[in-house]
């Protein structure tokens, strides 16, 4: 059914300005999930005009269209068609389909540029606002059964009433587009290529890693959607859990049925080609959970990890400029989709970008990645407070006590900001080691290395707390340290218990988020660990104490995986 036009002569107008008013006070909060585009030419991955750009003055038809879901919720869309003689139809004069489900916040206008490029290379692209934003009917579901049934119907209709061959779908989307086209490839056989973009594999631990809430995150989620959105009484009641600390079981089920890595065997059994692309720094969907869901698939995947913060690696894309990683999902659609030739941008495998050089690195695979494990002892820390990271033997018997609920300095940064000033700057947030508060944080150190150090994948904690509360939550940061004792965060993760008993030693075990980090010649890791951070909502009361420890037992070390 077609939508009324909505100015005369210019159907996207009254959309614009109805974007323009309601984003205006909340633009930085979209940046986590990327602004609505205009029109734009279609440009190849060097900035040249694609081919069929290029050719005549024909140019995609394009039309606002309302789509009805099986439960009678009308979802807006926008449909690029390629225009007539267009390469890449079959015999019928259909052309392969690519749905993009709108980012969190955002609408079906958000794919301008990139519907029309693909359209202009033979592609029919169908863009829609997820259920519950803007225009589109319903409430929120994030990623749950109504928006998983919603994307089998976007695909129904797009057969009806588009010149789509029903043997060659695929998917593409960014932030909440991202985690629906993995779920749209676990639910709907019929979709052969995804391409996920600063998407999410795990929600629970997007959410609640280490068993900790993700508080800025899911705050700042919130903010962008209450502009734009309506929240289902399920969904507020989650975030309201959430915030609380209260019911959390409840809260992780959500999650987990909203979790593409819970149906990985049925993407498995579809044999959908799958693409991942994310950030180091994402602060809303941690690079862990990705590369975990790609080790998982055994289907043909690639998986490209870059500098940055949620969504932000794609941001000019949807201002239709060059963009890396856009194109390297364009040759994956093109390559599983049209059959196009394999070439080293459709390999299988992992490329990695790398902090902060910028270096590029190709593997076969996750595993490949490093090549060997440093196994760095923490020391018996001394007067001042701070403890040696060394190889050989682990001393024990010593523990290192601070202040509970008070932060050090030391942190994850700032949702959406920081991981954007790594990308653009190559500032990661930033401390002076030598003046971290040893009340509140324990610090421990190597000797500066005479080479560089190649760091690659995820470093492990493991040590013990002994805390005078019955819980609390630890963070663990890596840092890089110059001459000047000027840090830069390399990686970090937090942890929480519950349940233990007041004086009693636990295992402490973290596992950090990935990195692939470059550390220079004559600079040396620090090891920083306390119990607050903005970032998060800690259990630690203000007040405790919590002493990190080696028992004989169990000595204290850092595992550095390393190429």
């Amino acid at each position: 059914m077609a939508r009324p036009r909505r100015t005369a002569g210019n159907p996207l107008g009254r959309r614009r300005r109805t974007a323009t008013s309601l984003c205006a006070g909340a633009v930085a909060l979209a940046l986590a999930v990327g602004v609505p585009a205009g029109p734009a030419a279609a440009m190849t991955g060097k900035g040249r005009p694609t081919a069929a750009t290029a050719r005549a003055s024909a140019a995609p038809a394009f039309r606002l269209v309302d789509i009805p879901m099986k439960d009678g919720t009308v979802l807006k869309a926008d449909v690029f068609t390629p225009a007539p003689g267009t390469p890449g139809a079959d015999r019928n004069g259909h052309y392969p389909l690519v749905v993009q489900p709108a980012s969190w916040g955002q609408n079906d206008l958000e794919y301008v540029a990139q519907g029309r490029a693909l359209a202009a290379d033979g592609y029919v692209a169908v863009t829609y606002t997820v259920r519950g934003f803007w225009a589109s009917g319903g409430k929120i579901d994030v990623a749950g059964p109504k928006d998983v049934g919603d994307i089998s119907s976007v695909i129904d209709w797009s057969l009806a009433h588009t010149p789509s061959d029903r043997g060659r779908i695929g998917m593409v989307g960014l932030s909440l587009g991202g985690g629906l086209t993995l779920m749209g490839a676990a639910s709907d056989p019929r979709v052969k290529a995804v391409a996920s973009l600063s998407g999410w594999a795990d929600l629970t631990d997007a959410l609640y890693s280490g068993r900790t809430r993700h508080l800025q995150a899911a705050g700042l989620l919130a903010a962008v959607q209450t502009p734009t959105g309506r929240r289902s009484p399920e969904f507020a009641r989650t975030l309201s859990d959430l915030y609380a600390d209260r019911d959390m079981p409840r809260v992780v089920q959500w999650a987990h049925t909203r979790s593409p890595a819970t149906y990985v065997d049925r993407i498995n059994a579809h044999g959908t080609a799958v693409f991942l692309a994310n950030a180091w720094g994402d602060s809303i969907f941690n690079p862990g959970q990705m590369t975990a869901f790609y080790q998982r698939l055994t289907v043909p995947k690639r998986l490209e990890l870059r500098p940055g913060d949620h969504a932000t690696q794609e941001l000019t894309s949807l201002l239709g400029l060059p963009n890396a990683t856009w194109t390297s999902a364009r040759h994956w659609l093109d390559r599983h989709l049209k059959g196009a030739a394999a070439t080293a941008a459709t390999r299988e495998g992992v490329q990695l970008q790398v902090r902060p050089t910028g270096g590029q690195e190709s593997y076969p695979n996750w595993q490949t990645v490093n090549s060997r494990m440093e196994y760095l002892s923490l020391g018996r820390p001394d007067s001042h407070g701070t403890g040696t990271l060394a190889t050989g033997a682990a001393p024990t018997g010593w523990t290192r006590q601070v202040a509970g609920g008070t932060d050090s300095g030391a942190d994850g940064g700032i949702a959406e900001l920081s991981g954007t000033l790594d990308q653009v700057i190559g500032l990661p947030p930033t401390v002076a080691v030598p003046l971290l508060p040893r009340r509140s944080a324990a610090v421990w150190q190597s000797a500066p290395y005479a080479t560089p150090q190649h760091l690659r994948g995820a470093a492990h904690l493991r040590t013990t707390v002994t805390a005078s509360a019955p819980q609390g939550t630890a963070f663990a940061y890596l840092y890089d340290v110059n001459t000047l004792g000027i840090g830069k965060l390399i990686s970090h993760a937090p942890q929480s218990w519950t349940g233990t008993h007041p004086g009693r030693p636990v295992a402490l075990d973290v596992t950090l988020f990935p990195t692939a980090y470059d550390v220079p010649a004559g600079h040396h890791l620090a090891l920083v660990l306390d119990t607050a951070d903005p970032l998060y909502g800690g259990r630690t009361p203000r007040g405790s104490t919590v002493a990190f420890g080696s028992p004989a037992n169990a000595p204290a070390e850092l595992t550095v995986p390393l190429r």
